[in-house]
Order: C-alpha cells, then sequence, then structure tokens
C-alpha cells in the first residue's frame, strides 16, 4: 500500500497533518487525569465520552480496513484507541462505586456488545460495496455524536459568559482537525469521511468567536470567591469583634433601628405610676410640699 499516492500527493499531506492535529486533540484531557491520579479523585466529571471516543476511533479502524486505501486513518484511531483506553482505565480506578460501576456497564454494551453486533451485521448481511456504504453511514452518526460533545461546554461557556474551561489552543486543534480530514475525505473521494468533520469544522469555529466575544470576562472562579472572602468574612469579623451597641450601629448607616426593651418598659411604667400615686397622696394631704411635689414630677 503506497502511502503517497502518485496521482494525489494531498491525501498524504492532508492525512498527516490531520494525524498531527487530532493527536493534539487526543492528547488535551491528559491535565485532567494527571490531576485525578495526584487528588486519587475524578472531581466529579462523566466518562461518557471516553467510552464514545473509543467506540468512534474503533469503528474508523474498522471502515479503513474495510475500504483500503486509508492507511492514516487507522494510525491516528489506533492512538486514539490506545489513549482512550487509558483515560476510562484511570477513571475506573479513582471513580466512585457508582460512576465505577456506570462506566463498566456503558464500555461493555457500546465498546463490545454494539461493536460486536456491527460486526457481525456488516460482514454476514453486506458484501462487497454495500458492506462499505452501511459501516460508513455507522461511522457517520457515531463521529457525529463526538464532534457534537462540545456543545455542553459551548452552552456553558454562554451560560457563564466565561471561555475559562474551553482553552483557545484546543479550539484552534478541533477546527484544523476537522480541516484537514475534510480535506482528507475530499482528496480520497470518501464521502463518509468528510461529512462529519464538517460538523466538526462548524463546531470548532463556533468556539473560536465565543472566544472573541468573551475572552476578556471575569473567569467563573473570580465570580465565586468574592462573596466568600470579601462579604461572608467581614461580616463575621464585625459580629465578633463588636459589643452589641456598635453592631446595632454597623447595621444600618443611615437609620439606627429601633430596639425596644420589655423590661425597661415595664420599668419605666412602674416608676410612672408609682410617682402618680405620691403626687396624688401629696396634693390630699393638709399641708402640701411643693418641694416633695417637684421632686416627683421630677
Amino acid at each position: 500500500m503506497a502511502l503517497i499516492s502518485a496521482d494525489n500527493p494531498w491525501v498524504f499531506i492532508s492525512g498527516l497533518l490531520g494525524n498531527i492535529s487530532s493527536l493534539v486533540v487526543f492528547l488535551a484531557p491528559l491535565p485532567t487525569f494527571i490531576r485525578v491520579c495526584k487528588k486519587k479523585s475524578t472531581e466529579g466529571f462523566q466518562s461518557i465520552p471516553y467510552v464514545v471516543s473509543l467506540f468512534s476511533a474503533m469503528l474508523w479502524i474498522y471502515y479503513a480496513y474495510v475500504k483500503t486505501g486509508a492507511f492514516l486513518l487507522i494510525t491516528i484511531n489506533s492512538f486514539g484507541c490506545v489513549i482512550e483506553t487509558l483515560y476510562i482505565a484511570l477513571y475506573i480506578t479513582y471513580a466512585p462505586k457508582e460512576a465505577r460501576i456506570f462506566t463498566l456497564r456503558i464500555l461493555l454494551l457500546l465498546d463490545f456488545g454494539v461493536f460486536c453486533a456491527i460486526l457481525l451485521i456488516t460482514h454476514f448481511l453486506a458484501k462487497g460495496s454495500n458492506r462499505v456504504q452501511l459501516l460508513g453511514w455507522i461511522s457517520v452518526v457515531f463521529a457525529t455524536s463526538v464532534f457534537a460533545a462540545p456543545l455542553s461546554i459551548i452552552r456553558q461557556v454562554i451560560r457563564t459568559e466565561s471561555v475559562e474551561f474551553m482553552p483557545f489552543y484546543l479550539s484552534i486543534m478541533l477546527t484544523l482537525s476537522a480541516i484537514m480530514w475534510l480535506l482528507y475525505g475530499i482528496f480520497l473521494k470518501d464521502l463518509y469521511i468528510a461529512i462529519p468533520n464538517v460538523l466538526g469544522f462548524i463546531f470548532g469555529m463556533l468556539q473560536m468567536v465565543l472566544h472573541a466575544v468573551y475572552r476578556k470576562h471575569k473567569t467563573v472562579s473570580e465570580d465565586v470567591k468574592l462573596p466568600e472572602h470579601c462579604v461572608d468574612v467581614t461580616n463575621v469579623s464585625t459580629v465578633t469583634d463588636s459589643d452589641n451597641h456598635r453592631v446595632r450601629e454597623t447595621v444600618s448607616s443611615s437609620e439606627p433601628p429601633q430596639v425596644h426593651d420589655h423590661r425597661m418598659i415595664g420599668m419605666t411604667c412602674k416608676s410612672q405610676n408609682y410617682q402618680s400615686d405620691q403626687r396624688e397622696k401629696i396634693m390630699d394631704s393638709p399641708n402640701p410640699n411643693p418641694n416633695l411635689l417637684g421632686t416627683c414630677e421630677a
């Protein structure tokens, strides 16, 4: 099998560039899994994208083998199978029990059960060019689902108005990878390779547009930390380091609240009643003393 076609050398060039850019995309989650190994925790993220990516890579290897002439498609997806299997193994190692069981079930159902079913169906129910067409459309469907995975990230960027979780270099590599494989499919005259990469190119361009729109916005982490360290801590220090009178003064800078002490009100009422009784006794006495009257009125 010749790697460089004498009729169209652009097939090899576009495929080689597609391999390089796709390699970067496959390695993009590596820092995340390094952090997982250090913390020994998956930190709540999902394993489904890695299981689906592994399944898609397996399908493309099978498609390239049946079609023949797409050697560069086999090389990059073989690497994809290895790296995605490593990601899934690390996830299963450090994930909680429920997430681990769920991942194993999806892995067995999709990457083993469904893939084996596709192998049997395409081998026994389709022959020659029909097998290539059937397998090609199946690969298109699952490749499209892989390219649609960034939709959740795009939705998060729009909701938070922050590109903190969507690195710019990764958006560029996704777009470049889609362009190279689109050209590879066009030069190879393979519709099934070209179709999903059109969608990948659209998603990649959308991510780059979002970067241009939200690149100057604050990060999500800053917005979360500000209330905790600037508001709550200040309130706690005000309450713990001040007496009751100080707290009442700092609650409102315009009008202090009216604080009513029921014990003081009761004592005031009793004092007023006592003075009124004494005043009546003095006035009813035969020789009222004005000094005593003034004292009672004071």
